[in-house]
């Protein structure tokens, strides 16, 4: 039985995630993450457990708000399919291994590294770093490696990879508003490996909560879902309503705040 004050933090959690997908083209573990750590050592959970299931039911959360983000930015016209196809293998390797890491290193570890990460990308959207004017994407070749990178990172973080797919597409002139789209479609190659990596790697742990799909906590993701999937869209119209500038601010912003919330509770 999930708590009365657990209960509404997750439904206010999903709907947070479902909007920042949309707006930012992440997937909403830079929201869902950091609650979930919070809400989960409150609930009494075993504390080398607690980020472990935090980042995978964040990641399989994801699954379901980059499905509802990219429809609404294919509307708009602002993914890149043959970029997505070309990241695509290289994601779902990369999310494996990265799971595969996960479930083999600390808590403590996992946090340092995911505020860590969260802290850098902030400062760079902050620095407003620009690409030079003849960088371009690389081929298929490039962008499977990429891929790696991307969902290796992405799976160890439980992000939907806009954190680090976003800058690297604005980075090769691709159009803000096309980089946040298409980082929504990359999104669900993301969530998909990285959801069967933490459920493999977390299955047949003693300590786990009953309801645990291994690292995956099926209450919350259940409660979760019922608004992360309603938000989207209207994440992804502001989207393409507000200056280049200010989504980065927002994305800046976010990193930070949530990135001293949860290395605070930790």
């Amino acid at each position: 039985m999930i708590p009365g004050e657990a209960l509404v933090a997750y439904l206010l959690t999903g709907a947070a995630a479902g909007f920042f997908a949309g707006l930012l083209g992440v997937g909403g573990g830079v929201v869902v993450v950091p609650i979930l750590t919070v809400l989960f050592a409150g609930q009494g959970f075993p504390a080398r457990e607690v980020l472990h299931l935090a980042l995978g039911t964040s990641m399989a959360t994801i699954l379901f708000t980059s499905l509802s983000s990219l429809r609404a930015h294919h509307a708009h016209q602002a993914v890149l399919w043959p970029v997505v196809r070309d990241l695509t293998p290289g994601i779902l390797l990369g999310t494996l291994l990265g799971t595969q890491l996960a479930g083999r290193i600390s808590s403590q570890a996992l946090a340092i590294f995911f505020v860590g990460f969260m802290l850098l990308v902030a400062i760079q959207m902050i620095a407003n770093l620009r690409p030079a004017p003849s960088r371009s994407l690389p081929g298929r070749g490039g962008l499977g490696l990429t891929g790696i990178v991307i969902g290796g990172v992405a799976s160890l973080a439980a992000m939907g990879g806009g954190a680090l797919t976003v800058p690297y597409l604005i980075w090769c002139n691709v159009r803000p508003h096309r980089a946040i789209g298409t980082s929504a479609a990359v999104g669900l190659p993301i969530a998909l490996g990285g959801t069967v990596g933490y459920i493999w790697n977390g299955w047949g742990h003693a300590e786990l909560p009953a309801g645990s799909l291994g690292f995956v906590y099926l209450p919350a993701l259940g409660v979760i879902l019922l608004t992360s999937v309603l938000t989207p869209q209207f994440g992804a119209r502001l989207a393409h309503r507000l200056p280049i500038q200010v989504l980065k601010r927002i994305f800046a912003g976010l990193l930070l705040v949530l990135s001293a919330r949860m290395l605070w509770s930790l």
